[in-house]
């Protein structure tokens, strides 16, 4: 369902909500530029509309949200978690991912998008959310944002990508829902299909 400025979205934010294959577009196409002219994902090639579609229903088939949100009824950044690794130990815990328009930054879309991944994390039963942010143009605000919502700093992955003729370091920030919490009382994902 939807979230409105009567649940204390943005009144910039015309919709935050699950993606769906109408949003596929606009997702490949944010994600396409993020590719080939930016440093916040490692991908080097552009994937086809139907390899997006794969992941959207592979994070979809973990009952784990993709959400889109849109400023004043257009497009303006998606989010997702997906199973942060594929063995079964780490069932409890996600990695997020946020991209979010040019045009749309420095107007809370991050935050709700953020905001929204924390609540259907914890709603799900999961204990942690894994950030890895890398060097970009926007990494600084990234990171700020993690702070905010209560990430902390979990380390650095020190020149582990090679992108633009260029090394690339990976900050890793944690966010743990439940710090001294008992022992999961959900069973957590179901890591047997791998990662999303």
């Amino acid at each position: 369902m939807p979230l409105t400025v009567a649940d204390g979205l943005s009144p910039m934010i015309s919709r935050l909500g699950d993606a769906t294959a109408n949003d596929l577009p606009a997702i490949t196409a944010l994600y396409a530029g993020e590719v080939e002219g930016g440093t916040a994902t490692f991908e080097t090639t552009p994937p086809a509309p139907e390899e997006m579609a794969r992941r959207l229903a592979a994070v979809q088939g973990h009952a784990l949200p993709w959400l889109v949100a849109e400023v004043d009824g257009r497009f303006a950044g998606y989010a997702y978690a997906s199973p942060f690794r594929p063995r079964p130990a780490y069932r409890y815990g996600v990695e997020v991912s946020i991209y979010v328009e040019a045009h749309a930054r420095r107007r809370g879309v991050g935050r709700a998008l953020l905001e929204g991944l924390i609540a259907r994390t914890r709603d799900r039963g999961l204990r942690h959310l894994i950030g890895a942010i890398s060097d970009s143009d926007t990494s600084a605000a990234s990171i700020a944002l993690h702070r905010a919502l209560g990430f902390r700093d979990a380390g650095v992955y020190r020149q582990v990508g090679w992108k633009f003729e260029r090394w690339l370091d990976v900050t890793l920030m944690q966010l743990d829902l439940d710090p001294d919490g008992p022992p999961p009382a959900s069973p957590g994902l179901d890591l047997t299909g791998g990662l999303a």
